[in-house]
């Protein structure tokens, strides 16, 4: 890693109350060495003075906008917000990981601005989704966790898995962005204790509950995406099933059922019907794997809830050999898929 390009970072501090209380500010000179350094003027003209027509997300740091660079290069462009929780170690942070992490399913870091209190990421663009582009984007997203959890050194957990994070490129093959949360995870240890962050949805029970972080944390993660790229609903709302439920407790409502079928997106007209279902599977198993000693120690589910984990649990035993609570093996996880 590179940190230490960060060693003149500093922070303007002024001595009367009214600055003491701005955001802290992030020197144009701390940017890291590797990245480019556009100008606020080239960002602006790219996405039209940041105009709403381009905007393509909002998340809980800011607003990411599609543009085009003078040079044709399509990018997107991420504004982190005033009031984001985001600060100058995460923006640093996010900066420092995505120019030392090179891989076809990570999202690419082309560069930087830091204007006034304006921080903002410039990331290379990528491009309704049939079913062999949807599973082409859960394959990708599997290897691109595989590797960060497995093949890098030391590892490196995610913490923030979600749709709006996976972009996708002209060929639909995604790539993993927004490195704002992770955490290094060297091999000597099984945990981190750590502040909770991510997004609602999408974070493990037992992280939740415990502030215990480890790599399950993105298999979860993982699962919650798998059931929104199958449904193309998303897991922030909670009016699924005909009531007041979130999309993971519908899914389950549904496998009980066995009407698993139901949660996938109407508009896909064409299917496998044994793949995708095997992908709802492999989801909920991800699911219920970090969830199982939530629901067992600390139950905050309806019992029935609780009834359809022990249920999954008999009725998946095709995928108990992937052992996802106590180590994941992304291979076995992959050809599952």
């Amino acid at each position: 890693m590179s940190c230490s390009c960060f060693g003149a970072s500093t922070v303007r501090q002024k001595r009367s109350d009214r600055q003491a209380h701005q955001p802290k500010q992030v020197e144009e000179g701390a940017l890291h060495a590797k990245t480019k350094n556009f100008s606020y003027n080239e960002l602006r003209a790219a996405t039209n003075n940041f105009h709403r027509s381009n905007k393509i997300g909002r998340g809980g740091f800011g607003t990411v906008y599609k543009g085009i660079l003078r040079n044709g290069t399509e990018v997107a462009v991420k504004t982190l917000s005033a009031e984001s929780k985001q600060g100058v170690r995460e923006f640093l942070t996010e900066i420092d990981t995505m120019s030392n992490v090179k891989h076809p399913n990570l999202v690419e870091l082309l560069g930087c601005c830091v204007h006034g209190p304006n921080q903002i990421l410039v990331f290379k663009e990528v491009n309704k989704l049939d079913w062999k582009q949807r599973s082409v984007v859960c394959m990708g997203t599997a290897r691109g966790l595989a590797y960060l959890h497995e093949e890098l050194v030391p590892h490196i957990v995610h913490r923030d898995i979600k749709a709006s994070n996976i972009l996708l490129d002209k060929d639909f093959q995604p790539k993993i962005g927004d490195f704002g949360l992770a955490k290094l995870f060297p091999d000597d240890i099984t945990h981190i204790s750590t502040r909770i962050a991510g997004t609602t949805g999408y974070l493990a029970p037992e992280y939740v509950l415990g502030g215990q972080l480890t790599m399950k944390a993105d298999v979860y993660s993982f699962g919650v995406l798998t059931l929104e790229v199958v449904s193309g609903k998303s897991s922030a709302n909670i009016n699924y099933g005909g009531g007041q439920k979130l999309l993971v407790e519908w899914a389950w409502e549904l496998y009980e059922e066995g009407k698993l079928l139901d949660l996938v997106d109407p508009e896909l007209e064409e299917f496998p019907e044994d793949e995708v279902l095997r992908y709802m599977k492999v989801a909920l198993f991800c699911i219920q794997a970090n969830a199982s000693r939530e629901a067992s120690n600390e139950p905050s589910h309806s019992d029935a809830l609780q009834k359809c984990w022990v249920k999954g649990i008999r009725d998946l035993q095709i995928l108990s050999n992937l052992h996802f609570y106590n180590s994941l093996d992304w291979k076995k996880l992959m050809f599952a898929l």
